[in-house]
């Protein structure tokens, strides 16, 4: 059985315990994972602190930072292949998605890497003529930085980049669920040469890893993926330290199909944005709402697209849909179908688990347009689940949109392009995407609103958000300044 370890201080070490990962394919155990624990999570966040103020990482230039993750961007783009690997095994995503997903992430460490000598301070013109007053733009400090299993190379990246650009050290805390990708992705830390300390990458579980973590006196940024209730946590345990936060969370994303879209196009795109990663995608469009006029037509197509979805093994690159990553995600997506059926949902297609060893789930599609608050409706799923709603009239759709305590992504097809003005003002979420869906680019700001978080990966803010302002006062006078206590 493969052994994986943490990454602290620059060694390469065993967890204070271990525990087994599944292989979502079979079910079975595959790689013993370090297991950290409170003592772990300790000089992994001393170990930052240090290399935080170490000449070694500190006294670089903003150019030398970039040239660092320059040099990491050609890493991850040469050990592709094996990182993906590693992430379809470990999580059940298709290798398909992953080979073209971790090759793209590169990408991303090559954007942070031109972005680290361009974060700039500014110069106020102030309101008083012997004073010259500037912002300089400092690094926030160590950042505890956390990962979902779902694409953990990816959604490392948009935290790792944007922190090291910046000049912040990190403790990377890979899900529990499949940290085989990133803990082998901390070899090309080493490789690419960062001074020791600077990023350290463990994996654990909640309150002797994850609330050690969040907690930590020495933590000044909390970036974390994942869903709302875990988030409420984290910001309960940044009381302690007051650590700023950045929350990229869950979503029930509305796809809007008025009904004078392109239908192909937005078959199409509905299922690449709810079957695709077999919707375990925090942007999935998760609820079809769709205009009634063409709802039949559209239906169809959809349906039988769903139904020749190829379901199989991950590692095969003929598979478009594989397995969940667990068994209890399964049995949560089974509990809420079975209820929203109960409550008056039309089952259109799948719903059934498939009869094969793994955690294997079909695409699904629930009529709900007679019960528009089904628990598949309001609860985020993370997994192939479909729910379809119908309106009449474009103000109709946008109150359904809205109808939501999430606010990441939002879809809406449309040929009109005062429609899809109207919609886009309208919309509470993060992310529009207008007759496209799942599009995503390093200098695209990602983030949402509401249960869905705050903050935003991605692009230049993201960089800004792992900085604190100073205010520079500098006096220009050459008089002595006068004695306060002497009117004139």
């Amino acid at each position: 059985m493969k052994r994986f370890l943490h990454y602290i201080d620059g060694r390469f070490e065993e967890g204070s315990a271990q525990f087994q990962s599944l292989d979502p394919a079979t079910g079975q155990p595959w790689a013993e994972m370090p297991e950290a624990r409170t003592e772990d999570v300790n000089r992994a966040v001393t170990a930052a602190e240090r290399a935080f103020f170490d000449p070694s990482w500190s006294g670089l230039t903003a150019t030398q930072r970039g040239k660092l993750l320059y040099k990491l961007a050609d890493l991850v783009e040469a050990n592709a292949p094996k990182l993906a690997q590693l992430e379809t095994q470990d999580t059940g995503k298709i290798i398909r998605e992953t080979s073209a997903q971790v090759a793209y992430v590169a990408d991303y460490y090559r954007y942070y890497a031109g972005l680290a000598d361009k974060i700039e301070g500014a110069h106020l013109p102030i309101d008083k003529q012997d004073m010259e007053v500037w912002l300089r733009r400092e690094p926030v400090g160590v950042v505890a930085a956390i990962v979902p299993w779902n694409n953990q190379l990816f959604l490392s990246a948009v935290k790792i980049g944007p922190a090291l650009a910046a000049g912040c050290t990190l403790i990377v805390k890979a899900s529990e669920e499949g940290p085989a990708p990133l803990l082998e992705f901390a070899k090309l830390i080493e490789e690419a040469g960062f001074p020791k300390g600077v990023v350290n990458i463990i994996t654990g579980f909640g309150p002797e890893c994850g609330q050690v973590l969040t907690s930590h006196p020495s933590v000044a940024h909390v970036a974390f993926t994942g869903g709302p209730e875990t988030a409420k946590h984290i910001v309960r345990n940044s009381a302690e330290n007051l650590a700023s936060t950045s929350l990229e969370l869950g979503g029930k994303s509305p796809f809007i199909v008025f009904e004078d879209a392109d239908i192909d196009s937005a078959v199409n795109a509905q299922i690449s944005g709810i079957f695709a990663a077999t919707g375990q995608s925090c942007v999935a469009g998760s609820r079809l709402i769709i205009a009634k006029s063409i709802k039949d037509e559209f239906l169809a197509r959809l349906k039988a697209k769903a139904e020749a979805v190829v379901i199989g093994h991950p590692q095969d690159m003929a598979t478009e849909v594989g397995p969940l990553c667990s068994q209890r995600q399964r049995d949560h997506i089974n509990a809420v179908i079975k209820a929203s059926v109960d409550a008056g949902a039309k089952l259109l297609t799948g719903g059934v688990d498939c009869e094969r060893d793994g955690f294997y789930f079909p695409p699904t599609i629930l009529d709900c347009s007679e019960v528009p608050n089904a628990p598949c409706v309001t609860t985020e799923l993370f997994g192939p689940v479909l729910s379809v709603l119908t309106f009449e009239t474009e103000a109709e759709a946008l109150q359904m949109a809205n109808d939501t305590k999430f606010g990441l992504a939002s879809g809406i097809f449309t040929k009109s392009l005062t429609r899809a003005h109207r919609m886009v003002k309208g919309i509470r979420s993060g992310i529009v995407w207008v007759n496209t869906y799942r599009a995503v680019s390093p200098v695209a700001p990602f983030g949402g609103q509401g249960l869905s978080g705050h903050g935003r990966e991605g692009g230049l803010q993201a960089a800004l958000d792992y900085t604190t302002v100073k205010t520079v006062w500098l006096r220009t006078s050459d008089d002595p300044i006068p004695d306060p206590f002497v009117m004139r």
